[in-house]
């Protein structure tokens, strides 16, 4: 069950996060900062972007309480959230987006860009909170569980972290081509995950 579990929830965030997808638009947030500082901000990003995450996950269900909203009707909508990035991901429409959301951003927050567009939304995007929501809701509140996805979030933290340390040789690796097709395999890979999740949410809904 936590092997299981676990590796569900890895592969889901590191899909959704994408920390190699996000590298262009952290180079283009970061284009006119020296490689030093660089390096700072984009470690800052991640660890603020990693508690947003952690704090989802540990309070996320009691807002759903709060607000009145079930988790299966949560797992469908969020589901659908989910293909929808896929969708963008396969089309390659979504890196597209983020680069033009990062240079606009850069140039209303200067000073903050580690918060607002690195953190939010490039790392802890729509997409990634919603599923840390629905990874935290299959934990049934077990704490194995949850220290788990905790655990997992922070790794995936890390592998942006490192993504943005090491940002100019990934570029250089990749090119444009093999970002493109690393992209739209996540995004199949993505779009199965989120299909599951509408699948899951239907039976708890209505089985």
């Amino acid at each position: 069950m936590l092997m299981d579990y676990s590796l569900t929830s890895f592969v889901t965030l590191l899909v959704v996060v994408d920390p190699l997808g996000i590298v262009p638009a952290f180079l283009s947030v970061t284009h006119d900062i020296p490689e030093s500082v660089r390096r700072g901000v984009g470690g800052r990003a991640a660890l603020i972007a990693s508690l947003i995450l952690a704090g989802t996950a540990l309070i996320g269900n009691w807002l759903l309480g709060r607000l009145g909203i079930g988790l299966p009707a949560f797992r469908i909508s969020g589901g659908i959230l989910l293909f929808v990035i896929a969708f963008e991901m396969v089309l390659r429409v979504r890196p597209a987006r983020e680069a033009r959301q990062a240079e606009q951003a850069i140039e209303e927050h200067v000073r903050n860009i580690a918060v607002f567009p690195l953190a939010i939304p490039l790392i802890a995007g729509p997409g990634a909170i919603t599923a840390t929501l629905l990874l935290a809701g299959r934990t049934q509140s077990d704490p194995a569980l949850l220290a788990a996805l905790i655990a997992i979030i922070a790794m995936v933290a890390t592998a942006c972290a490192l993504a943005f340390l090491f940002a100019s040789r990934i570029a250089a690796v990749l090119g444009v081509t093999g970002n493109a097709v690393l992209s739209r395999l996540l995004g199949v890979v993505l779009a199965a995950l989120a299909v599951q999740f509408v699948i899951d949410g239907s039976r708890a809904a209505f089985g």
